[in-house]
């Protein structure tokens, strides 16, 4: 099933699960995110993505691990994401990466909400997202979308972002 999100600035796409058949799709993907940007996903230094990485992005036994795809209406796939819940679907991780020239649009944006709608539907208590200290801008659109935002305990480069079912999502 596809789903068409519209953004602010009027860019659209639709997002749909991922498929074993995608595989060489989301490899090509990550040839257009930038370094920064796949430190940031990874939350380590990551020059490719490896095949057992891709194999977890578009393959999945686990009715936990919900993937996603989001494509420009010329076909490009312009972003990825993954929704990873524990075996009680209480509580689940997000984790977006979008393509470097499709930045700025405001997907990542819609996708957030996109997922956020998502985990509701399917009774997901929480959501959280961990990010490095230093990814500054998807901190602020996490934080502007409604999810609050602490210290990971652990690790000061960490911050944990959170957002509670059903809280309210801002647009």
């Amino acid at each position: 099933m596809k789903t068409t999100l519209a953004t602010h600035s009027g860019f659209r796409f639709e997002v749909r699960r991922a498929r074993p058949d995608d595989e060489p799709l989301v490899a090509e993907f990550f040839t257009h995110v930038t370094p920064e940007d796949m430190r940031f996903r990874f939350l380590g230094a990551v020059r490719e993505v490896s095949h057992e990485r891709l194999v977890a992005m578009t393959r999945s036994d686990d009715a936990h691990i919900h993937n996603f795809l989001a494509f420009s209406t010329d076909g490009i796939l312009v972003a990825v994401a993954t929704l990873a819940a524990d075996p009680a679907d209480r509580r689940g991780e997000v984790a977006i990466c979008i393509r470097e020239d499709r930045k700025h649009l405001g997907v990542g944006w819609e996708f957030l909400g996109y997922i956020a709608h998502y985990a509701d539907d399917h009774g997901i208590e929480t959501i959280e997202s961990i990010e490095s200290r230093e990814n500054r801008a998807a901190i602020e659109l996490e934080r502007e979308k409604g999810f609050t935002v602490a210290t990971d305990p652990d690790d000061p480069t960490l911050v944990l972002v959170q957002r509670k079912l059903g809280a309210t999502l801002e647009n």
